[in-house]
């Protein structure tokens, strides 16, 4: 079973085995070596219940087409982007659903240096032959098994200085998914972190709840959790770990853009002057941050396939998204869940205070909405209304999807890839303002 409609923007996902299945998965991997030619690629999967056997079909697949597959087991996404930029391999799959509920399955696909496969670089492509159908297998490759656990915890150590990381306790929610078991070696090279470890044993059935910490429902135990063990940070992650989302001592959530000033300053400090990409959506404080500090920032489209080429494109150091991914030059230019946990508790230790004081000037002066999510019945009718109503009160620019930027106040509203949704973000600089702005838009919106 494969329909066409499983082939999304960014990877492949659908509903195990009703839109996709084992023979999918084969005609996916075949699909993608008869398309890309690659001589080596590297297979994993994560927790998802249909991943061992998705995978063996997929194996099937690349080899009947003829690569040679390195076979790296139960892992994290980033942990397959780590495995193609290190052993030099010229592509690789893993079986992921990412944060989605069970009864989801799917792959993401990248070519050599972790560059990713999307709808603008080639999956249109790989599902047109994967529908189409094969001819004889010509050549059979080979698997080959590997362990890339030891060298993938080192190197995602060797963003921080682990001796400048003081005794901390955190709570972490893995969510039943991959964070808690790539965090666990990690965490035994800081034994000066106290961790209260919850959902730590990854589980593709999710019995305790889905692994999106974006949804205010599925924050409700860690933010309870960090104020009922008196924490320093709560830490959560998504299904396959390729996102971290951070929650302060008082169990107040950090939104993704404020944490992507914090980092650039990081990264800053160590290379002034160097470039950093941050998305559409985004509040004024990564701009300004960034800006104040010395570096360039760089706005950008929305989606990760966007930000990867952008960071190849102009050499970018680091690169974050409000939804939670952070991407990293010297990661094969790629995102990564575990990287941004150990730098934030680097952060939190030189900082010598607590995380929320750290983020008092950013919430005293950054008012954002969040993304508010709506269904309309023509999105581009709405987007071309939403400029016609808002033109006069801001510049107007299209990078991606609209954007309104008033002196103080602006909004960006993008169409969702795959539903008929429109997205918004809106941010003010004054809680007022906000309010009102923010009912504006939405008033036309929803009209």
């Amino acid at each position: 079973m494969l329909e066409p409609n499983v082939f999304k923007a960014y990877d492949v996902r659908g509903i195990y085995p009703t839109e996709i299945d084992e023979k999918g998965a084969y005609a996916i991997g075949r699909a993608y070596v008869e398309e890309f030619g690659p001589k080596r690629i590297a297979v994993g999967h994560d927790m998802r219940v249909s991943g061992p056997q998705m995978v063996a079909a997929l194996t099937e697949g690349a080899t009947d087409g003829g690569a040679d597959v390195i076979d790296i087991g139960l892992i994290g996404t980033e942990m397959l982007y780590f495995a193609v930029g290190s052993l030099e391999l010229d592509g690789g799959i893993t079986c992921t659903a990412s944060h989605n509920p069970k009864e989801y399955t799917g792959f993401k696909i990248v070519r050599a240096g972790a560059l990713p496969v999307g709808g603008d670089s080639g999956l249109p492509e790989v599902r047109d032959r994967a529908l189409k159908g094969f001819g004889e297998v010509v050549r059979k490759g080979d698997i080959e098994k590997k362990d890339i656990w030891p060298d993938f915890v080192d190197r995602v150590l060797s963003f921080i200085d682990p001796s400048a990381v003081k005794p901390l306790r955190i709570v972490v929610d893995a969510a039943n998914g991959m964070g808690g078991r790539m965090l666990e070696p990690v965490l035994e090279r800081l034994p000066q972190i106290e961790a209260v470890r919850c959902y730590f044993e990854p589980d593709g059935n999710f019995p305790n709840h889905e692994p999106n910490p974006l949804l205010p429902e599925n924050r409700e135990f860690i933010v309870a959790k960090v104020k009922e063990e008196k924490a320093d940070l709560g830490i959560a992650f998504d299904g396959d770990a390729d996102r971290c989302f951070f929650v302060d001592e008082t169990g107040e959530f950090v939104p993704g853009d404020f944490v992507t000033a914090l980092f650039a300053e990081t990264f800053l400090a160590k290379e002034p002057g160097a470039k950093i990409i941050y998305d559409v959506r985004a509040s004024w404080a990564v701009a300004h941050t960034i800006e104040q500090a010395g570096g360039t920032a760089l706005i950008n489209r929305v989606g990760h396939a966007f930000i990867k080429h952008r960071m190849r494109e102009t050499g970018a150091v680091f690169g974050g998204e409000v939804s939670g991914h952070y991407y990293f030059r010297d990661f094969s230019k790629a995102d990564s869940g575990i990287i941004p946990a150990l730098l934030m508790l680097e952060y939190v230790s030189k900082q010598g205070k607590p995380l929320s004081e750290t983020l008092r000037p950013y919430r005293d002066r950054y008012f954002i909405t969040g993304e508010l999510n709506t269904r309309v019945s023509d999105t581009a009718a709405k987007l071309a209304e939403l400029e016609k109503r808002f033109s006069s009160q801001g510049e107007i620019t299209h990078l991606d999807g609209l954007s309104v930027d008033a002196k103080d106040w602006h909004f960006n509203v993008r169409p969702s890839n795959t539903e008929p949704l429109l997205r918004l973000n809106l941010e003010a600089l004054s809680p007022e303002l906000m309010e009102e702005k923010c009912g504006e838009v939405l008033a036309v919106i929803r009209s």
